[in-house]
């Protein structure tokens, strides 16, 4: 509060400057200087006027005349000793009143009507920031959270800082989870972009970044986090929120045979000895009764996807499989994205997997399945990608697809 309050005193002494240089810079033109001016014109004028009239014959004395007016001209000239004493005194009361009429009508006004609660707040809360922080990430053994009140004052106090360091990446992230706390999704998708930009190779802003746009309702922004998703399910050391994410995504797409591919791999991450480890294993029958209610109709296809021994798995890849009406039309029917597992690899396809409005994969008589390994999860780019396409089929029908070919 110190740097506002002394804001304040240099804003008072730039609107003193206003009223002191006036009065205190002296007037080329005063009453007393200007009326000498005036006297002296005058005075000159009048010579002139007598010299024109006695040469004219019109003046009979001039010198008399010339006196008188000399006369006049001294009896003109003011008196300037207490005048100028009182004028002193009267500029020193006028410059003090109206400095302190400035100073009560300036901090009135902003007593009255200012802000200087919510400043004051606001400054609090900034100072707060790295206690409400670190209660956000590691919240206390006995449960407690931070109140809807907390989180709405980290949220101010993060803003603040991110104004001042906009390139902290970090904060950003940070500023998304609280948006995914809120349910706030575009504060989360827009500050986990704003930090994904900043520092794209950091696992945990690409996890915060997916998980944002998880929760966007538009494809697109689904389509990226399970690019990013996926990308994750590669490396090395995966978090166990990526494969979570992963398992829910499909689980909620129909794709039955990933989601439980998904939470077994949870399951050997972290153990038996695990209390979620029993949560997983009722998710994974869930997920093996909807699938074993989708395969026993009719209206589903069986994939299984066979690798040509010339063709290598990508690191980053993924597998795309597209059903096609049988006249070999290019725009897919149905479609499933699905990460890269050891091959042969089978999944299954139904209407839940449709593209198009309109058109279901139950209304197809006769269709082809197409297989694409993408190295790089763009299908906007062919670089390294590998193709297969089926012999013709129905549904109902188990179709082996080999990838072998190039895709040019």
């Amino acid at each position: 509060m110190m740097l506002f309050w002394l804001s304040t005193l240099i804003l008072v002494a730039i609107a003193s400057l206003f009223i002191v240089t006036p009065i205190f810079k002296k007037k080329i033109n005063n009453d007393n200087q200007l009326r000498d001016e005036l006297n002296k014109a005058f005075y000159q004028d009048r010579l002139a006027e007598l010299e024109v009239e006695t040469q004219e014959g019109l003046v009979e004395n001039p010198q008399e005349l010339i006196a008188e007016l000399k006369q006049s001209l001294l009896d003109d000239i003011p008196s300037q000793s207490e005048p100028v004493r009182t004028s002193i005194i009267s500029t020193k009361a006028l410059l003090a009143s109206s400095i302190i009429l400035m100073i009560a009508i300036s901090y009135g006004f902003y007593s009255r009507y200012g802000a200087y609660p919510q400043v004051k707040r606001w400054q609090e809360v900034s100072a707060q920031l790295p206690e409400l922080s670190k209660k956000l990430m590691a919240p206390s053994p006995d449960g407690v959270e931070l109140t809807d009140q907390e989180m709405n004052d980290l949220t101010l106090a993060l803003r603040t800082r991110l104004h001042y360091q906009p390139d902290d990446a970090t904060g950003w992230l940070l500023l998304g989870r609280i948006g995914m706390a809120n349910r706030d999704m575009q504060t989360a998708i827009g500050a986990t972009k704003k930090a994904y930009e900043l520092n794209s190779q950091d696992s945990g802003i690409q996890l915060g970044y997916a998980q944002a746009l998880m929760l966007s309702n538009d494809e697109w922004d689904q389509n990226q986090a399970r690019s990013l998703l996926l990308t994750l399910a590669q490396a090395e050391f995966v978090d166990l929120r990526v494969f979570s994410l992963l398992a829910f995504d499909a689980f909620e797409s129909g794709h039955y045979a990933s989601a439980i591919h998904y939470w077994q791999q949870m399951q050997q991450m972290i153990g038996p000895n695990d209390a979620r480890y029993d949560m997983l294993a009722r998710s994974i029958e869930s997920a093996q009764r909807n699938m074993s209610v989708n395969t026993d109709t009719a209206l589903s296809v069986k994939v299984t996807i066979h690798l040509a021994d010339h063709v290598k798995v990508p690191e980053n890849g993924v597998l795309i499989v597209s059903v096609h009406s049988a006249d070999g039309a290019p725009i897919p029917i149905a479609a499933g994205r699905y990460p890269l597992n050891s091959f042969p690899m089978t999944v299954v396809l139904n209407d839940t997997d449709s593209m198009l409005q309109g058109s279901q994969l139950s209304d197809l008589e006769r269709l082809i399945i197409r297989a694409r390994l993408d190295s790089d999860g763009n299908v906007a780019t062919r670089e390294d990608d590998w193709f297969g396409e089926s012999a013709e089929g129905g549904l109902g029908d188990h179709i082996d697809v080999i990838i072998d070919t190039p895709f040019l």
